[in-house]
């Protein structure tokens, strides 16, 4: 089942323009990956699904609903969660008081205690840190951090922007069993990175973008044929991993 279809979609800021004429799909239980380098249009479509940036033309829909131009709170509430680049938590604020912010906007009865009890089972790095401030933490807590904040609002679609980005290799690999374990509990994932060794280890497809378009696309297998193409658009070829985490 087609959860998220994103058509024809061109954003511009003022004169730039962001995403041409861009064309992607995420089928219900995937993770499916958006690589590209810096510039590429890989946060500005994920800003647009959430409705933090306007669209100039083209669809989004999401479960069959079309959610170009409605307000973020209600995306968030339709079942989309969005962990931005930078991971962006409340510094001054405690863990628990983030996790609980996340919570705000959730669909359904289930409790902000039950929702808590769930995501510190999934972050045990974070469950004797709960009365600590957010800003205290170390680089790679924050993303646990920002991550299971977005968990809280019980997302379909959890869209992760960069997750890898400014953390240690041993992080990273965290981080990348984190996603796929929440991928084999149902979630389905919505991963931009320029790491491509993490987006294609951990994906079932990916798109590859360069200047707002999809240049190329396919499952890790597909696309590691192309490691030309990918070494263009990343910069070093040496990034492409062995695949099949993600199955």
């Amino acid at each position: 089942m087609t959860m998220l279809d994103v058509a024809k979609l061109n954003v511009a800021y003022g004169p730039v323009q962001a995403l041409r004429d861009l064309d992607i799909t995420v089928n219900a239980g995937e993770i499916v990956g958006l690589i590209g380098a810096n510039g590429a249009g890989k946060t500005s479509l994920l800003r647009t699904i959430s409705g933090l940036v306007d669209a100039l033309s083209g669809s989004i829909r999401f479960l069959g609903e079309d959610i170009h131009s409605i307000a973020t709170r209600k995306i968030v509430r339709a079942g989309i969660a969005h962990v931005p680049e930078g991971r962006h938590v409340w510094p001054d604020m405690t863990v628990e008081e983030n996790l609980v912010l996340g919570g705000v906007a959730a669909p359904g009865k289930a409790s902000t205690a039950s929702r808590l009890d769930e995501i510190l089972a999934s972050f045990p790095e974070l469950s004797g840190r709960l009365h600590q401030k957010a800003g205290t933490l170390s680089g790679g807590e924050q993303q646990m951090l920002a991550i299971g904040r977005g968990l809280m609002s019980s997302p379909k679609l959890l869209m992760l922007d960069e997750p890898s980005l400014g953390l240690a290799p041993v992080i990273v690999q965290r981080v990348k069993e984190i996603i796929v374990a929440l991928n084999r509990d149902g979630l389905t994932v919505l991963l931009s990175e320029q790491n491509a060794r993490l987006a294609l280890g951990a994906t079932h497809r990916a798109y590859v973008l360069a200047e707002g378009r999809v240049v190329s696309s396919g499952t890790p297998q597909e696309l590691m044929q192309k490691a030309d193409l990918i070494a263009a658009y990343l910069g070093e070829s040496d990034t492409l991993p062995e695949t099949g985490d993600a199955k």
